[in-house]
């Protein structure tokens, strides 16, 4: 069951929450979800090497508020705010509201499963071996506090004419185990000979239950 539902979207409301926070009538939700998916893209293609790993988009009465996680913020920001005032006016195109725009650091790149993925990505598009990114990806992860790592690879890899599946694994992945804090990253790498999709979970450890939930836990078992 673990493979075959979104880690994510499977704890929410328990540890993970919705990257889109707003509610719409049945006639409103197709345009509005149109425009997250364009403002993900415009943002992701003009920052793509700013490191980005989550855009939370919040539509409010009046405005909507962008907060963009990333792991190199001068890039997105650029010399006095230029970079970001540009980028509020792109996507006051786009959606035709007011957009206000937070950027958050991330401190630790190795904790974040979709900057793992598109640094194994990176490396694969420059023709670095995919066993020796894969390998390293995950010791650097592990020795950043991880509790456990799964990376896997799949299309040409190695530029090989049959396309296959190649996965590693370090620590734990209790990916059925709804309080597990498991942080997951998709990415495509494109090579000369094609598509590679790279997919990473990891570990962080539990979430902390409240002292009911505790309590409720203990009467269970």
């Amino acid at each position: 069951m673990g493979q075959k539902v979104h880690p994510l979207i499977q704890r929410i409301g328990i540890n993970k929450t919705w990257e889109s926070l707003w509610f719409a009538k049945k006639s409103d939700f197709a345009a509005n979800l149109h425009e997250d998916i364009k403002i993900r893209d415009h943002i992701k293609k003009k920052f793509y090497q700013a490191a980005i790993a989550h855009i939370i988009i919040e539509r409010l009465t009046s405005r909507t508020k962008i907060r963009i996680r990333t792991a190199r913020p001068g890039m997105i920001i650029g010399r006095r705010g230029v970079d970001i005032e540009k980028l509020r006016d792109d996507l006051q195109g786009i959606i035709k509201r007011d957009v206000a725009i937070d950027i958050v650091e991330i401190k630790n790149t190795f904790l974040e499963a979709q900057l793992v993925s598109e640094n194994i990505a990176l490396q694969l598009e420059k023709r670095i071996a995919f066993r020796r990114a894969m390998k390293r990806a995950i010791e650097q992860s592990i020795n950043a506090g991880a509790k456990g790592i799964k990376v896997m690879c799949s299309g040409r890899l190695g530029g090989q004419e049959m396309s296959r599946k190649e996965s590693y694994k370090r620590g734990k992945i209790p990916l059925q185990t709804f309080r597990a804090d498991i942080d997951y990253g998709f990415t495509e790498a494109r090579t000369t000979y094609g598509k590679i999709g790279i997919k990473t979970w990891i570990y962080k450890g539990d979430s902390i239950l409240s002292k009911k939930e505790v309590t409720e836990e203990k009467t269970v078992s």
